[in-house]
């Protein structure tokens, strides 16, 4: 291994310190020394610090002896001082190397043979080349006699008491650790002052990454040492073990707060270390335990989501299905710790996937699978298919030989939701109440536009924004939810959602299923057009809620209000999958719960049979538009709109299926009840007048469509105005009939309108 050698000199030297370095470039290319100069330095880098480090660590340094060079207090008080000191304890090899003249009488270095030979200045020779090669050939006799005498020159050794192996299988996080070293190495100000951060939810992998980046940059520092802050008690006991580790004379004093003074003391006058504080969670107790002011790095782990100005903060997210793929693979043995993703079969890797999503990313619940699945060798499907049927009482099952993390997932946050229901009962219920919804975008307003609904603990607190704000706070002290404020919304760890379910019992966990299917229908408005964007912003909870609706046969109308509402969202969208199974089923606890003849049933009933109708399940639909009538007909007076309404509908099934003979009396009948009672000016009768004229146009009845057709044109123009997208409808159907009559001119005519209309809508 190459010899480290750290050049000391005064800047004034620096066309001769170049010099030197072209005459040690062949040490360099042999391999048989590495050099540094405060040159290297990175430029935003403190210097100071960086220099001291460098020259700890060399195992030959080289002082540059000149006039300027015994001038600068840094060169001869600080730099000189140190390499002295390391010479003297057999730490490092000093060489002095004489410049220029000076008078070195009593100095420090003045005990150690110089070069060049005889101690004759470089510049005193006949050429510099002769002088570095003489200086050179001085070097190599030096490294020469410490490698025959096998003597070992080494930095003395790093001050560490990291409690945790460095873990082999360690993956990913590589932004997380570049953004550490970036801040922490930057040279700012802040940097320097400022402790980094690494913040998240309990078993997203913070420990691991402090100790992987102790381990991956440990040459970095001088010391390493590491604090357990869960209590205060663990503060002073760590720190008066670091005073012990590094010898303070302190160490034996009986009064332990002298200890941690001492030991931070240490810590503002020394550098190059790093001091890692794990498990900060409460950080107003770990503050008076942080050095100010020096010349290290401070890295804390926490589940604190706010750091305020001690901390820069950095989170840690969830794991990506690539990166917990792999993770899950080497942890369960199934491909070798350093094996990429590919080396594992294709069906290995899509399983271990799924698994991976099922975890939503928690590291801490992968290591656990992992290790039950190479402890059972039960294989990645079948650990899939138990954790689908047994989710809960897997994440409470911990691998044998585990010691840096002994908890289970759910042992993990039990303490912090004691913590939450201890300090803010109402921020307790809404975490509850989170459980029961989906994971991801819970717009904030679900919680004050539904407070009704969600129980007598977190109804004021949801209509009272500064008190909801104190119930979110509590929350993210142990990052147990996530708050976007560009979108007002909040999300939770999947896991979370399930242990807390699993701490409940049966009727707590129907309770809080009601509560969430009663607030979901709340908000969810009507499936209109101007209204989609707000269906789709509730959709994923919506869903969610429908499944709880199964699961616990909630049998209560706002139940199949929602299923309802949902299911037409779905069907206007095109979005058939799950659109009849929502109908069939508000359909079935409306006809339980209203009775098999109530208004409501009849809406279920017309859903339904839309759904059928558009897919062109016509006998499916024909049935249900029959019994909609019916119903109608028996709750409703003869006159009333609904009544008109299912007639429509009855109608237009028959006129798709070419029954037009069935459809013109219900289309009549519909328009005489409009007509009598909506007026003969009313929109909804010029949409009776349409479909009657249509019926009459594919029957090529053409006399009797066209004034049908005049009279729909007239009301919309007189409720709509000239202009209207409507009115272009009209028009186009009546164009439609003038040309199948061989009317041309007029046909145009009616088009030429059309088209100007369409053309000035479509302007800006």
């Amino acid at each position: 291994m190459a010899f480290e050698v750290f050049i000391s000199y005064s800047h004034q030297d620096q066309a001769l310190r170049g010099e030197l370095e072209k005459h040690l470039s062949n040490l360099k290319r042999q391999n048989v020394i590495t050099s540094w100069y405060d040159g290297n330095i990175i430029p935003g880098t403190e210097w100071e610090p960086e220099i001291m480090k460098r020259l700890k660590r060399a195992q030959i340094i080289l002082l540059l002896v000149s006039a300027d060079f015994m001038a600068s207090d840094f060169c001869y008080s600080t730099e000189m001082k140190e390499a002295i000191a390391r010479h003297d304890t057999d730490q490092a090899r000093v060489i002095p190397i004489l410049l220029r003249p000076t008078d070195l009488k009593d100095a420090p270095l003045a005990k150690l043979k110089m070069l060049p030979t005889d101690a004759k200045a470089v510049i005193r020779w006949p050429t510099l080349d002769d002088a570095f090669e003489d200086v050179v050939q001085g070097i190599r006799a030096a490294i020469d006699d410490l490698t025959s005498k096998g003597q070992s020159i080494n930095p003395p050794p790093t001050r560490r008491n990291i409690p945790y192996e460095r873990n082999p299988l360690f993956t990913g996080r590589e932004n997380v650790l570049t953004r550490l070293h970036t801040a922490l190495k930057a040279g700012k100000t802040t940097a320097l002052t400022q402790p980094q951060a690494i913040s998240g939810l309990g078993g997203i992998g913070k420990t691991q990454t402090a100790v992987e980046y102790a381990y991956r940059y440990q040459d970095d520092y001088q010391a390493i040492l590491w604090v357990k802050a869960e209590s205060s008690d663990s503060l002073i006991s760590d720190f008066v073990s670091i005073a012990n580790l590094l010898d303070l004379p302190q160490q034996q004093e009986q009064e332990q707060h002298r200890i941690v003074e001492a030991v931070k003391r240490w810590f503002q006058d020394d550098i190059g270390w790093l001091l890692i504080f794990d498990n900060a969670d409460d950080l107003a107790m770990v503050q008076g335990f942080l050095p100010s002011g020096g010349k290290g790095h401070i890295l804390l782990t926490t589940r604190a989501h706010a750091t305020g100005r001690m901390a820069q903060r950095i989170e840690v997210a969830k794991m990506e299905p690539e990166e917990g793929a792999l993770f899950l693979l080497h942890r369960a043995t199934i491909i070798d710790p350093d094996a990429p993703l590919e080396a594992a079969p294709k069906t290995d890797q899509d399983i271990a996937r799924k698994i991976v999503q099922a975890m939503d990313g928690l590291p801490l619940a992968l290591d656990q699978a992992g290790a039950y699945i190479e402890e059972t060798s039960c294989g990645l499907l079948g650990y899939l298919d138990l954790y689908r049927a047994q989710g809960a009482k897997l994440l409470k099952e911990r691998g044998e030989f585990v010691s840096d993390h002994p908890d289970p997932v759910a042992t993990t946050w039990s303490l912090s939701f004691q913590n939450v229901e201890q300090a803010n009962a109402a921020a307790a219920e809404l975490l509850r109440f989170c459980a029961f919804l989906a994971s991801d975008a819970i717009p904030e307003e679900l919680f004050t536009e539904s407070a009704a609904e969600l129980g007598p603990t977190l109804e004021p607190v949801a209509a009272d924004s500064s008190r909801f704000n104190a119930a979110i706070k509590e929350l993210l002290k142990y990052s147990l939810v996530q708050r976007d404020p560009e979108s007002n919304e909040l999300s939770i760890h999947r896991l979370v959602q399930e242990v807390l379910k699993d701490q409940m019992d049966e009727e707590t966990q129907r309770l809080w299923a009601e509560r969430a299917v009663r607030a979901v229908r709340r908000v969810y408005p009507n499936p209109e057009y101007s209204n989609w964007d707000l269906c789709r912003r509730y959709l994923l909870h919506a869903q969610v809620c429908s499944a709880l609706i199964e699961q616990w046969k909630l049998l209560f109308t706002e139940a199949a209000g929602l299923l309802n509402r949902v299911g037409y969202y779905l069907w206007q969208r095109g979005e058939y999958q799950q659109v009849e199974s929502l109908h069939l089923r508000a359909l079935a606890i409306r006809e339980e719960v209203l009775g098999p003849e109530h208004g409501d049933t009849a809406v279920s009933l017309e859903h339904l049979a839309r759904i059928y109708e558009s897919q062109g399940k016509y006998e499916q639909a024909k049935p249900l538009y029959q019994r909609v009538l019916a119903i109608n007909e028996k709750i409703y007076e003869p006159d009333h709109p609904n009544i008109a309404t299912a007639l429509n509908n009855l109608a237009l099934l028959y006129w798709r299926q070419g029954k037009y003979e069935l459809a013109e009396p219900l289309y009549q009948r519909a328009l005489v009840i409009r007509e009598r009672v909506l007026g003969p000016d009313h929109p909804h009768t010029a949409g009776s007048l349409n479909n009657l004229a249509a019926l009459y146009y594919n029957q090529e009845k053409y006399e009797l469509a066209e004034p049908l057709y005049q009279r729909a044109i007239a009301i919309d123009e007189k409720v709509y105005g000239l202009d209207h997208p409507e009115v272009a409808n009209d028009l186009n159907n009546l164009a439609s009939l003038y040309q199948a009559q061989g009317q041309y001119e007029q046909a145009e005519l009616l088009l030429q309108r059309v088209r100007a209309i369409r053309e000035r809508r479509q302007k800006p």
